[in-house]
């Protein structure tokens, strides 16, 4: 046959089915699964747009560029020409001395464009009402915060000196968007402008000065720029984006982002199995059609064509109208929630609604492909002898391929490579023990089932005379179940981590330089507050020099974590317990033996530092030599003291060493603060109660953010399942209209109906359970770098949930046979 022929005939047998309602069921479970596809990404796109654009704010720009010295004008040059915006900020500390007191602060001037993101907020007075600045400190004026007053006895309109140029302060500053965590930037902060700098006549050479270059504007461009810039990046020059600078946001980024790509694979894959399982139908009922087109003389690749081209015919406009009401749904939910987030959302991109369409596409391809080559051996004597459709010997290798495929198209969703492949490999490992067990289950029923009242051996005939039928709804449904449990069972414990992360009472307050002989009087006034702090930290400054006798500055790759941290002192410490929040990746805590240290793990691994290495720190003058026994993971989210390097007990005790320590004091209690700094006033207290808040903002944000995905992804979730269930309930109702013909009443084929579906929903309820507890483990564990809990409860909740739901869906959508005489159902169906 002619392919213009073969087009023809697809176009008629198209419109035939279309008419006698066909291919309904398979292009509305297109539409449903391209839709829920499509509003579950474009919206988890959104929303991740979203987190990204307020984290920026965490370090005023979308790049960041930090140096210890001033960055080469082409490069801002090269930045403007790619459309970007810039700003430039330059960080030290300096000794302020008014009213015969003294004070170490943290100077920051600032460019006039300065923040690209995020905002300043300012006060008139100590009393008045915060507000938003559009600029920065006019020349000639600073704003400072209230410990700058507080301390040097000053107020609005005061003489303040920096180096040799004074400022009138004019406002008093609330915050910055890009306050960072080290020792200068949590000092009482002055902020001036840019211009003002050279009249101060601070910076000089050896000067401990930080400068920093904020870029912003399109993603592209953004992106663009970075790729040029990194091979002109010299030695002490760091990029910085919010994932790498600000850790405690860039986790909660991390995770969240993770989450919304792997429930976008959990859809496209609830959406394979309602196509497949409507395709599946599809090809049972046109055995005969593809046997009376080979008695006209039709072959097998002209059978394979012309499906295959009314599976194109219904999937283009089937995919696309999908693709248009998805867009839809996610632009009424992001009006449903616009009132919840703290930032609008960002408007969606025009790749995300392309994709979306081609997305249904190959999921068509893939799963409602696989059956046709069945059609491909059906005898013409099908027209004489209803034989059963065979199983043909390359299904599986089809079904290989569609799994293949899904695998690729896993990837863009996924956001992650490895995401997809733990998900789609744990899924197959766990599917295919499954098939084996739930075949003896099925072998074992008939003996089961012989003592039980008919309608209980009505309806397990029903699954016992079709086991391949049976085993496809069980596995389909078991995988939509799971996909939406796995969503589930993460969502909770990210948000559970989130809550734990940041409870109310975290701490807001670190107490710096505090000496030995203090100490007992300092946890004394805490106690006598009723206030509990973290551990009390050891600190001893000191650099770390060399890694097995190499210089450790030929070792730090460029622009990484490590050369940022060779290039300062480090806070050294020793601890007898492994700290809260670190945990033990490799090697043990402390052996017999004296200098032992544990690092941190990232920092080895770009320092190519492994257990049993030798470090050598400079410490004060003195090179201090120890052996790595341990490398930790930490949790720098935490918000409590954490470290690079740990000593063993005692290594340091020769070492001049202040304490470190942490603890939370409610802000109206500004009383107990006040007389902690003058009872300990060589004490450097630091409040970082705004960067707190900003986390806490960050966080609200991403939760609320991975709810919202869930319900949408449960809800799609069930909305296919049904749609499933519809496309194979047909075909139970012959047989039920011939019960009915021969005298079975409405209530024992309404009982039997319910007996059979809910036991495949019960099943698959147990599959799903399967499937979720083992890949969400794998997905906790390397993926979310979470500790995975078991969840024996959904052992119980999960098949009773399946039962009702399936069991519902499945009577609902055979229930008309009962209300219907049995001469019009056979007619309809024959």
């Amino acid at each position: 046959m002619t392919p213009s022929r073969n087009f023809r005939l697809a176009w008629r047998l198209a419109r035939r089915d279309w008419r006698g309602g066909e291919l309904g069921i398979l292009l509305a479970a297109l539409v449903i699964a391209v839709a829920a596809t499509a509003a579950t990404q474009l919206f988890g796109e959104r929303l991740a747009r979203t987190m990204v654009d307020h984290a920026a704010e965490f370090i005023a720009g979308d790049l960041t560029l930090a140096s210890h010295r001033r960055i080469p004008a082409a490069w801002v040059e090269k930045s403007q020409t790619l459309g970007l915006t810039h700003a430039a900020s330059v960080e030290f500390p300096s000794v302020l001395m008014e009213n015969e007191q003294i004070l170490l602060a943290g100077i920051k001037a600032v460019s006039t464009a300065y923040p690209l993101r995020g905002e300043l907020r300012t006060r008139a007075a100590e009393t008045a009402a915060e507000q938003v600045e559009a600029g920065v400190p006019p020349a000639g004026t600073a704003w400072v915060e209230p410990r700058v007053l507080g301390t040097l006895g000053l107020t609005i309109g005061s003489s303040l000196t920096v180096g040799s140029a004074q400022f009138r302060i004019e406002r008093i500053l609330t915050h910055e968007p890009d306050r960072r965590g080290d020792l200068y930037s949590l000092s009482p902060r002055v902020l001036m402008n840019l211009a003002d700098l050279p009249a101060t006549q601070v910076i000089r050479p050896g000067s401990r000065v930080h400068y920093y270059d904020m870029f912003a504007g399109e993603d592209a461009s953004v992106r663009r720029f970075k790729t040029w810039l990194k091979p002109q990046l010299q030695h002490g020059d760091r990029l910085l984006d919010v994932h790498e600078d600000r850790p405690e946001v860039g986790t909660a980024l991390n995770r969240a982002e993770r989450y919304l790509g792997m429930t976008s694979v959990m859809v496209v894959l609830i959406a394979g199995v309602a196509i497949g399982m409507s395709a599946w139908r599809y090809t049972e009922r046109h055995a005969d059609t593809t046997a009376l087109l080979k008695c006209l003389g039709a072959g097998k690749n002209d059978i394979l064509t012309i499906y295959a081209l009314v599976l194109a015919i219904v999937g283009v406009p089937g995919a696309i109208l999908g693709s248009v009401l998805g867009d839809l749904i996610q632009a009424g939910l992001a009006r449903t929630v616009a009132g919840l987030l703290p930032h609008s959302l960002a408007q969606p991109g025009l790749e995300g609604l392309l994709v979306a369409p081609l997305m249904g596409l190959v999921i068509l391809a893939g799963f409602a492909v696989p059956p046709l080559p069945g059609l491909m051996r059906v005898p013409p004597l099908r027209v004489l002898r209803r034989d059963r459709v065979p199983t043909p010997p390359g299904v599986w290798l089809s079904l290989g391929l569609a799994v293949a495929a899904l695998g690729i198209l896993l990837l863009r969703p996924a956001r992650d490579p490895l995401l997809a492949a733990l998900i789609l490999g744990g899924g197959v490992l766990v599917l295919t023990g499954f098939r084996f067990c739930l075949g003896y289950i099925l072998r074992r029923l008939p003996a089961l089932m012989r003592r039980r009242p008919l309608v209980w051996r009505l309806g397990f005939h029903n699954l016992l005379r079709r086991p391949r039928l049976a085993s496809f709804q069980i596995i389909g449904f078991g995988l939509a179940m799971a996909a939406m449990l796995v969503s589930y069972i993460v969502q909770n414990e990210l948000v559970s981590e989130w809550k734990r992360q940041l409870p109310a009472d975290a701490p807001n307050f670190f107490a710096l330089n505090l000496q030995d002989t203090e100490l007992d009087r300092f946890r004394q006034f805490l106690a006598a507050e009723s206030i509990e702090s973290s551990e009390f930290y050891p600190i001893v400054r000191g650099r770390l020099i060399q890694v097995d006798g190499t210089d450790v500055r030929l070792l730090a790759p460029k622009d990484s974590q490590a050369e940022a941290a060779i290039e300062r002192d480090l806070s050294l410490t020793w601890s007898e317990a492994v700290p809260s929040g670190n945990r033990i990746v490799q090697g043990r805590w402390w052996s017999e033996g004296p200098l032992r240290v544990s690092v941190e793990e990232k920092l080895a691994g770009e320092l190519g530092i492994r257990l049993g290495a030798r470090l050598t720190f400079d410490v004060a003058g003195t090179q201090i030599e120890a052996r790595v026994e341990s490398l930790r993971s930490v949790r720098w989210d935490s918000m409590t003291p954490n470290f690079y390097v740990i000593f063993s007990p005692g290594s340091l005790q020769d070492q001049p060493r202040t304490y470190l320590t942490s603890f939370h004091v409610a802000q109206e209690r500004t009383a107990v603060l006040n007389a902690l700094v003058k009872a300990f006033p060589a004490m450097t207290l630091l409040d970082v109660d705004a960067l707190l808040k900003q986390f806490q903002a960050i966080l609200q944000q991403v939760t609320l953010a991975v709810e919202v995905v869930l319900g949408f992804a449960v809800v799609a979730g069930f909305t296919v399942l049904f749609g499933a269930v519809h496309a194979t309930a047909e075909e139970r109702m012959r047989e039920d209209a011939l019960l009915r013909a021969v005298g079975a009443d409405a209530s024992l084929l309404q009982t039997s109906q319910w007996i059979e579906f809910a036991s495949l929903g019960f099943l698959a309820g147990i599959l799903a359970v399967a499937c979720a507890e083992s890949v969400g483990a794998v997905v906790f564990s390397r993926v979310m770098n979470l500790t995975p809990h078991a969840h024996p409860w959904l052992w119980f909740v999960a098949p009773c949930l399946g039962a009702l739901s399936v069991g519902f869906a499945g009577r609902w959508s055979a229930g008309r046979v009962v209300g219907t005489s049995p001469a019009d159902v056979l007619r309809d169906l024959s």
